[in-house]
């Protein structure tokens, strides 16, 4: 890996997100929005706490794993994939890079967020904010991971988009968000143990009723944690330089 390479590749990708005020609009302004929805639906119930939080690790997830499966696959249909392997990039630089741009990105979304939720909502966290936040960071990581793995197998931005109900939606309607996971007919958990989104929620659930980190919520960060690089792992091992 080159120093210069990863900073001059993640330099272009920030400058390009930053001229791309439709996804900007999504990554900062979309979740406060559906925040604001949730609160209106349930405004002074004690639900809107618990919803919150759960939404709080669903949309860094899910946002950043669509804006990242169709940056990557139009960064390869355009020819800008092909250019840079022209050059002495490496696809670590090149994936590293990626996950550098998305990532910081992601952590401005979950900041943004976390902090419009407590402060201007109201939403309680008796594990603090700063716990909320690091959550709902490495959530937006793991989609960019995701993301980038995906984007391996599409080759157009419809067949990227596809990728939503494939791999995002399982995990919303599994993850403990509807019913409680304890509640599921038996297989129908084992199946969510399996899905990393089921460890984000429960990781933000254990924030929301416990004042101090638990060993629950550690582990499940750990879960997360590892599944993003694992997907970072595959990602490099599959990533093409154009789409046939």
């Amino acid at each position: 890996m080159s120093a210069r390479l990863l900073a001059g590749t993640t330099r272009r990708i920030l400058r390009q997100l930053q001229h791309d005020h439709r996804s900007a609009a999504l990554v900062l302004i979309m979740p406060l929005v559906l925040l604001t929805l949730v609160y209106f639906m349930w405004e002074d119930q004690p639900q809107f706490d618990r919803i919150a939080l759960v939404l709080l690790g669903v949309f860094p997830l899910t946002i950043m794993f669509l804006l990242t499966n169709i940056s990557v696959l139009r960064e390869r249909t355009t020819g800008t994939l092909e250019r840079l392997f022209t050059t002495p990039i490496n696809k670590l630089d090149v994936l590293f890079a990626y996950g550098a741009a998305f990532g910081l990105a992601a952590a401005l979304q979950a900041t943004v967020a976390g902090t419009y939720a407590h402060w201007v909502l109201g939403m309680a966290a008796p594990g603090g904010l700063g716990l909320v936040i690091l959550i709902a960071f490495a959530n937006a990581l793991l989609g960019v991971s995701l993301g980038l793995l995906c984007s391996a197998f599409a080759r157009t931005e419809f067949q990227a988009a596809q990728f939503m109900p494939l791999v995002i939606l399982p995990q919303l309607l599994l993850c403990g968000l509807f019913v409680p996971r304890a509640e599921m007919a038996g297989w129908l958990e084992a199946l969510s143990a399996l899905m990393p989104m089921s460890y984000a929620v429960e990781a933000l659930m254990e924030v929301g009723t416990n004042a101090e980190p638990t060993g629950t919520m550690w582990r499940d960060l750990a879960v997360v944690a590892g599944v993003t690089v694992a997907a970072l792992v595959l990602g490099a091992l599959t990533l093409r330089r154009r789409t046939p």
